[in-house]
């Protein structure tokens, strides 16, 4: 009887753990061509805070733009907060930093232009 419980148990939870396993193993579905156009770019991580009006000017740009970004909330994230301070000497934002190690360009301060040559600098140490 026991036997014919946990067969039957089997039976019915089957279905049910292959449409989970099968979920768990499912691919992004990324957009092949946005992730081949972000190729193009260095690392970019964007210090700000949510308050400041030039930090949203960055983000709504780069998202505009297609450029991907990493956003470090200074107010929410103390490390972030020691790297601006510390590494980066700042005491404002935004600061944007783009490639890492000894090809790492610092921005401080937004504006498309600025941005741009910087993007230039960075693409050409690649």
């Amino acid at each position: 009887m026991l036997h014919r419980a946990i067969t039957i148990c089997v039976v019915l939870l089957l279905p049910v753990l292959s449409s989970f396993a099968a979920e768990q193993g499912r691919q992004s579905t990324l957009n092949p061509a946005k992730a081949e156009a972000s190729r193009k770019f260095p690392r970019i991580v964007l210090y700000s805070v949510a308050w400041c009006p030039h930090c949203k000017e960055t983000k709504d740009y780069f998202t505009k733009n297609n450029i991907p970004f990493i956003n470090r909330d200074v107010e929410i994230d103390g490390k972030a907060m020691e790297e601006l301070t510390g590494k980066y000497n700042s005491t404002g934002v935004p600061v944007i930093v783009m490639g890492s190690g000894k090809n790492e360009i610092v921005i401080k301060g937004f504006t498309p232009e600025l941005f741009q040559e910087t993007l230039k600098k960075a693409q050409s140490r690649k």
